[in-house]
């Protein structure tokens, strides 16, 4: 409350008292004991006025702290009341909003039922593929034009005989290799197989990134062994996302392949770029390990000592084959790819042992 109006009330309440006609007091009514002590006469007058003016102050005060008392109720209750328009106002929007949110929902399911177009972030609408039969595709890692049928004809009895000490070190190598794997992994050749395919799939993907980066280097062409090293990559990398929907590794399985996939990526990277033949050479050799393996592996679903399971989806997709293929099927196809892996890999190191580059020879493109 201002000044102004503290005096206004003061005067409200003190001039009746002060200046209106005083009453006589009762005889029966007791003196004050100021008076009684002041005595009668103008003593007795001028305390009298001044008892009266203390009660009046006393009273003014009281009236001024209920006014401001007043006041500050009323100011509380008009921002209570703000409050409450605002709280209402808030409930109103968030129901409005609510309801909108519930009527578009349910736009939304109706146009779901007509058919949901799925975009990316940048508005990029996905092609819609079907395969040969006009069945829609359902694969995103690789597209129907992607599948082929590898050729199953070819030979898989043939071997690069080792006869520099090169090859011998790079022969002698994989074979070492050999019979730790076979002690930890037996006869399970699904497991055997995942294994296999996670360090296949490292040297294809290793070539033909150093590859890349030298054409970069020296603005020249690859004579297309780039893309030939990394299908080979891409290849045993399906190989593995086959034999996943086969077999289920465990956990020691899946921690031997950590170890085994670290250590080999980075020693062929170095050996790669110490000597591109020898490194070559040694997954030619690793491929004729491979074929071995599958063979096995084909025997064993022969004498039934494996279920001869219906082919994964995938597979079929991938490699053609009919709707009633079998794991065999599958098995069949992954070695002629491992064969074809293998021609590849000895090719590109005789090329080097010849003195040349791999860019001076026509890469194998398509080569399945």
């Amino acid at each position: 409350m201002s000044s102004r109006a503290a005096g206004s009330v003061l005067l409200r309440h003190l001039g009746p008292r002060v200046f209106g006609p005083g009453s006589a007091p009762s005889a029966a009514a007791p003196r004050p004991p100021l008076l009684a002590l002041a005595g009668g006469g103008e003593r007795g007058a001028a305390a009298a006025v001044w008892m009266r003016l203390l009660s009046t102050s006393s009273a003014a005060e009281a009236a001024v702290e209920e006014e401001v008392a007043a006041s500050k109720g009323n100011a509380g209750s008009t921002a209570a009341a703000k409050v409450e328009a605002a709280a209402s106002k808030a409930n109103a929007g968030s129901t409005a909003a609510a309801k909108a949110e519930a009527a578009e929902a349910a736009k939304e399911a109706g146009d779901g039922k007509k058919g949901v177009v799925v975009s990316s972030y940048w508005g990029i609408e996905p092609s819609k593929l079907v395969n040969k039969d006009g069945v829609e595709w359902k694969w995103s890692c690789f597209r129907p034009w992607e599948a082929y049928k590898t050729d199953t004809s070819i030979d898989l009895s043939r071997h690069h005989e080792p006869k520099v000490l090169l090859d011998k070190i790079a022969y002698w190598t994989v074979k070492s290799l050999r019979f730790p794997t076979d002690i930890f992994f037996q006869r399970r050749y699904g497991c055997r197989a995942m294994m296999l395919e996670t360090v296949a799939a490292v040297p294809g993907m290793v070539g033909g990134m150093l590859l890349h980066l030298r054409s970069l280097r020296r603005f020249e062409h690859s004579g297309g062994w780039i893309r030939v090293l990394l299908e080979e990559a891409e290849n045993e990398r399906m190989h593995l996302m086959t034999f996943m929907e086969v077999a289920q590794p465990r956990w020691y399985d899946r921690a031997l392949v950590l170890a085994v996939q670290g250590v080999f990526f980075n020693v062929y990277f170095l050996g790669y770029l110490i000597s591109p033949k020898f490194a070559h050479r040694v997954v030619g050799y690793l491929e004729e390990e491979a074929i071995h393996s599958y063979t096995e592996f084909l025997k064993d679903l022969e004498d039934g000592k494996i279920d001869n399971v219906p082919a994964p989806a995938i597979a079929i997709d991938y490699w053609q084959l009919p709707a009633n293929a079998t794991l065999k099927d599958v098995v069949t196809m992954v070695r002629a790819d491992e064969a074809h892996h293998r021609d590849v890999n000895h090719f590109a190191s005789d090329i080097h042992f010849q003195g040349m580059e791999l860019k001076q020879a026509p890469a194998p493109v398509g080569y399945h």
